[in-house]
């Protein structure tokens, strides 16, 4: 069985990485967030995450965050290595439940991946 840890190594922490996705990564756009996908050299899978002030108050957004990152926490072995996946929430999300969460994702990114 695989770790299912979130640890340091696989959040995508600095900006210039931030900006590399943002242009260099493939979009795609669901009802409620926006992934972004790309390569790294790294051989490991990272995620960032942005939730804007527009996402709701600050107990929500952290809410969300917590959603994504125990998404990717549970289906990280599901994704390819060597990526970098930066998940964008959009205006209007709540509510939301972690089912929702899940299928939404899946249907982005997991079946969808194309590096």
């Amino acid at each position: 069985m695989e770790n299912q840890t979130f640890g340091r190594d696989e959040r995508i922490r600095k900006k210039q990485d931030y900006l590399r996705i943002y242009e260099q990564g493939v979009r795609r756009h669901s009802k409620r967030f926006t992934v972004i996908t790309c390569g790294n050299q790294l051989g490991i899978r990272r995620l960032g995450m942005t939730v804007g002030r527009k996402a709701g108050n600050a107990v929500e957004r952290n809410r969300i965050k917590r959603l994504l990152r125990e998404f990717f926490r549970l289906n990280k072995s599901r994704l390819p290595a060597s990526l970098d996946i930066v998940i964008i929430a959009k205006k209007g999300i709540l509510p939301l439940s972690r089912q929702e969460v899940c299928r939404e994702l899946e249907s982005s990114l997991i079946y969808r991946v194309d590096v």
